[in-house]
């Protein structure tokens, strides 16, 4: 964990104040021809909402990428908006031939982006990146995770300006407001799940995998305003095939 401090002679603050937050995390990239790849992935970066909107995110991930190439990490590679992200040095990932575990291996991903830090370090390879394992523990481990939970205080979730869409576990619709989520039975919130797939607890359509993607992909007219490549309903539910298993619901 990097800390960024306040007081660096141009802010006027007092000092040793923890302000912003990034975690890097150890990741692979599986070859084409089997073998793995190591590399590293990290995410999110948080700052203090007194301090958004005046260049301390780009100031703490610049500062965690020196880091990271003083500690010898060779390729960094994470999922994000590359408006801001670009700033850091960061591109497509697919630029590199580094392709998306939950997409086409032709696409060029939007928010897959990849940098490496070390010259030569990833080389003329080509692989396919898959997300830590430990992304995942609270699903496969529910339980565990829960008791883990409540040795801390609790915390109340929240949307908040300027942050990336969530997606519903259930369809992918992005989730950016608390009126797109679906509601539990007590009718509190519930953030994994969109309105048109969650009410009161229950699922509001009983349904496999692939009948879900043959129901969305009837939108795909709407999908493709908000993507820099119109997709054909076939291109969108194969992107989908991808996509749906990583899913909370779909997940095996």
């Amino acid at each position: 964990m990097e800390r960024l401090r306040v007081g660096d002679g141009t802010s006027g603050m007092e000092d040793n104040k923890i302000i912003g937050h990034v975690m890097f995390s150890k990741a692979e990239i599986t070859l084409d021809d089997g073998t793995v790849f190591p590399s590293w992935t990290f995410g999110p970066i948080s700052i203090h909402p007194d301090y958004k909107r005046k260049g301390y995110g780009l100031k703490l991930l610049q500062y965690a990428i020196e880091k990271a190439k003083e500690m010898g990490i060779g390729l960094l590679q994470m999922e994000g908006n590359i408006e801001f992200y670009k700033h850091a040095g960061f591109d497509l990932a697919s630029k590199m031939k580094i392709h998306y575990h939950a997409e086409p291996r032709d696409s060029e991903v939007p928010y897959f982006l990849a940098q490496e830090l070390i010259p030569g370090y990833w080389g003329n390879r080509e692989g396919t990146y898959c997300p830590p394992k430990g992304y995942f523990v609270a699903d496969e481990n529910p339980e565990a995770f829960e008791a883990y939970e409540a040795t801390f205080p609790k915390k109340e979730k929240a949307f908040q300006e300027g942050q990336l869409p969530q997606f519903c576990q259930s369809c992918g619709m992005p989730l950016t407001r608390i009126e797109d989520c679906g509601t539990n039975a007590d009718g509190s919130t519930n953030f994994d799940y969109c309105q048109y797939c969650y009410k009161d607890g229950k699922f509001l359509q009983e349904c496999t995998m692939d009948e879900m993607i043959e129901h969305c992909a009837q939108f795909v007219d709407e999908v493709n305003k908000q993507m820099p490549k119109p997709m054909t309903k076939e291109e969108y539910k194969q992107m989908m095939r991808g996509f749906y298993p990583m899913l909370k619901r779909w997940r095996k």
